[in-house]
């Protein structure tokens, strides 16, 4: 396999993630990039925990993963890069030729907007996510593997109201 899902949720590991997309997926590591989790051992031990003991959990800063994320692509089993942020994703995209990219959670804070029932977006992310596209990435948000995956365009023109 691969890495077959890069997605970016803001919860980082929780049971969607786990359960949602790890199982139909099947699942074997994640590698979560997050710069101040990889400084954390008290957060990657939590993060751990909520994982099964078959999936495994490599915790990398952007920098590193960019190095790191080759060794990942010719792993054998199914894995998934999981980042909390879009400027993360982003520079995956720029440096280490990320190329589709799952909009998962991204949740309300006052200087965002709500797009879909489970994405809210700044201008700035909203920039970014175009950026990404601009730089060849197919960018699609899709809260769990049954729903129909909605297209950048789609997420960018509509009102959580309308979908």
């Amino acid at each position: 396999m691969t890495v077959v899902l890069n997605r970016i949720d803001d919860r980082l590991i929780h049971g969607q993630v786990v359960v949602g997309w790890g199982q139909p997926l099947d699942i074997r590591f994640i590698v979560l990039v997050d710069d101040e989790v990889a400084r954390s051992e008290w957060e990657q031990e939590l993060y751990r925990m909520g994982t099964p003991p078959e999936m495994d959990v490599y915790f990398h800063s952007v920098a590193d993963a960019v190095r790191a994320l080759p060794r990942y692509r010719e792993d054998e089993r199914a894995g998934l890069l999981l980042t909390g942020s879009v400027d993360a994703m982003l520079q995956l995209v720029k440096d280490a030729g990320v190329r589709e990219v799952n909009v998962g959670g991204i949740h309300h804070r006052a200087d965002r907007r709500q797009r879909l029932r489970y994405v809210f977006l700044s201008r700035e992310e909203e920039q970014v996510l175009r950026d990404m596209a601009q730089l060849g990435a197919t960018i699609t948000a899709q809260d769990v593997p049954g729903t129909r995956p909605v297209e950048l365009h789609e997420l960018l023109e509509s009102e959580a109201s309308v979908q």
